[in-house]
Order: structure tokens, then C-alpha cells, then sequence
């Protein structure tokens, strides 16, 4: 069976597609589509009445409120990018602390946070303080040592899941790059499930590579805004349909 999570939004504005959704009731509408075309868990970027993304807790609290009021019991996951407080490591870790004083149904779950970016072991003291797992993105095997070396450090692991996350480079050579942090990451013993995924023209190889490998993968709109041969897609649940059966295509008899 795939796990797959959809990714609804990121930073994609609707002048990029048409259906990317942005206020609490949009994205709560395209996470409940999303759950009926096979997803299992939602990762999503929250807006500003502006639509810009933020961390502020009164956005992160009114999508996550959004999402469970329309899908009980779905996982619920949220961005923690450093590009959001635009480049300020202090101020999002203050953003981010104040998740601690939401409401638990306004809390999200887990939140990704990017090894590479500065701050990382703060950050993911703060979010376990406030009762929110942390899913690690892994962008590079130095991401995999530097993920390593934070096993030793206060408030590090367990992982809710690691992202092994390969957006950049050519087509080509993603599956490759990907092994190789999949196999750092083994040789290094860090714990944790592994979820796959791409960007971009690397997104659906990598759905694929999923599929062989029986990993969980992520696909919607953040990360890929047309389908496994370059064909429009109607919206999130459209992706999420289409990515379970490449997923399922590529998936190795057991």
C-alpha cells in the first residue's frame, strides 16, 4: 500500500495553477479532496489574510483548525522554512515557539525543517517543546551527516519521518542521488521511516523510485504542477490519483 502524503500548496500562487489553494477553507477543501483520492497524511504551507506564507501561530492555528474541522484524524503538517522570516533565524525561532500557547486542535502535528538551513537544532527543540514532531528534510548526504551528528544533541530525534528531498540537478541522476543519501543515512543508523520526493521535472521519477523502493512519497502542488508525461492536472487530489498509480506501477513484487 502507498503512504503518500500531499503536499498542497508551498509557495505557488494561483498565476502558476489555477487550483492551488491558499485561505484555510481552500486548503481544508483540497486536503479532504486529496484523502479521497488516497492521500493519508497533508503537509501545507500556511498563509497570511494576504496570502503570503507565514509562521505566525494565528495562521498556522486557523489552516490546521480548517484541515481537522473537514478531515478528523488526519495528520496534519506545516512548513517551517527559513525563507519565511526572510532569512532570520531569531525571528522564526520566536514565530515558532509561540506554537506552544495554540489550542491542540489548532497545533499541527509534525513540522518539516531543513537540515541545511541555520538554527536547525533550536528549532526542533522548540517544536518538541510544543508537543509537534519534526520531520527533517534531507537535501544532500552533508545534510545526512550534519542529521547524524544532531542525534547526539538536546532535543534531537526521534523522527517523525526524514524527507529525502531531491529537488535540484538533471533529470538523469535523481534516482542515483537518491540512493546515495538513502544509503547515507543507512550507514549512518539514523532512525526514522524515510519519505522520498522531488521538484519539478525530478518530482515523478522519484514518486517512481518511491514505488520500487516501498517508500513513502508526496506529490501535489508544491512540488509538481503537471502530470507523469507533462499533461495539465486539474488540482491536488488530480496529482494524488495519478501518483498512487506510478507508485503502484513501479512498486517491486515483495
Amino acid at each position: 500500500m502507498v503512504w503518500i502524503k500531499a503536499c498542497l500548496n508551498g509557495g505557488q500562487t494561483r498565476a502558476e495553477h489555477p487550483a492551488v489553494p491558499v485561505t484555510p477553507d481552500e486548503v481544508a477543501a483540497a486536503a479532504a479532496a486529496s484523502v479521497g483520492a488516497g492521500a493519508v497524511a497533508v503537509h501545507l504551507h500556511q498563509r497570511d489574510a494576504a496570502g503570503r506564507q507565514s509562521l505566525r501561530a494565528v495562521d498556522v492555528g486557523a489552516v490546521v483548525a480548517a484541515v481537522r474541522r473537514a478531515c478528523p484524524g488526519l495528520p496534519v503538517g506545516v512548513t517551517t522554512g527559513l525563507w519565511i522570516s526572510a532569512g532570520d533565524v531569531g525571528r522564526r525561532l520566536a514565530e515558532v515557539t509561540r506554537w506552544a500557547d495554540l489550542p491542540v486542535g489548532e497545533r499541527p502535528d509534525f513540522a518539516s525543517v531543513n537540515v541545511g538551513e541555520p538554527g536547525f537544532a533550536d528549532l526542533v527543540a522548540a517544536l518538541r517543546a510544543a508537543g509537534i514532531g519534526v520531520e527533517p528534510g534531507v537535501w544532500s548526504i552533508a545534510d545526512a551527516l550534519a542529521l547524524a551528528l544532531a542525534l547526539a544533541g538536546a532535543g534531537a530525534g526521534p523522527w517523525v519521518r526524514v524527507l529525502v528531498e531531491v529537488p535540484d540537478g538533471p533529470v538523469g541522476t535523481a534516482t542515483a542521488d537518491a540512493d546515495a543519501i538513502l544509503a547515507r543515512l543507512d550507514d549512518l543508523a539514523v532512525p526514522g521511516p524515510r519519505l522520498l520526493h522531488g521538484d519539478g521535472a525530478r518530482c515523478w521519477p522519484l514518486v517512481a523510485h518511491a514505488g520500487r523502493l516501498g517508500l513513502a512519497t508526496r506529490i501535489g502542488l508544491e512540488d509538481v504542477l503537471v502530470g507523469p508525461d507533462g499533461e495539465p492536472v486539474a488540482d491536488n487530489a488530480d496529482l494524488v490519483r495519478r501518483a498512487v498509480t506510478v507508485w503502484g506501477a513501479a512498486r517491486r513484487p515483495v
